[in-house]
């Protein structure tokens, strides 16, 4: 079992940042690919971002190219997203979640293992 903890989330700007970071328990990630979902009211959880397990191999969605990066740190067993330039259209829960997938940037949700209970993120205009 693996018990995953999100923080960083909160109420922001438009155009500002946030750092999220997801703390892993029970087992080491080390195995595990991480991924980063998001949730909005009315819509459909969906991929944001995915990272193999050495952090060499790195998958985002289109929508937050260039404004979100992906990364963990295998020996303190945490995955982090840093997001700017943060639009009102990034407001959701914003999930971790790990997977014992092959594919090193899985996108499924359902090739997901572990979830965290969420953290909210709201943007503001």
């Amino acid at each position: 079992q693996v018990q995953l903890v999100e923080s960083g989330g909160g109420l922001v700007q438009a155009g500002g940042s946030l750092r999220l970071s997801c703390a892993a328990s029970g087992r080491a990630i080390t195995n595990y690919v991480m991924g980063w979902f998001r949730q909005a009211p009315g819509k459909e959880r969906e991929f944001v971002a995915g990272i193999g397990w050495s952090g060499s191999r790195i998958l985002y969605t289109d929508s937050v190219k260039g404004r979100f990066t992906i990364s963990r740190d295998n020996a303190k067993n945490t995955v982090y997203l840093q997001m700017n330039s943060l639009k009102p259209e990034d407001t959701a829960v914003y999930y971790c979640a790990a997977s014992r997938s092959r594919i090193p940037t899985q996108p499924a949700p359902d090739e997901y293992d572990y979830w965290g209970q969420g953290t909210q993120v709201t943007v503001s205009s």
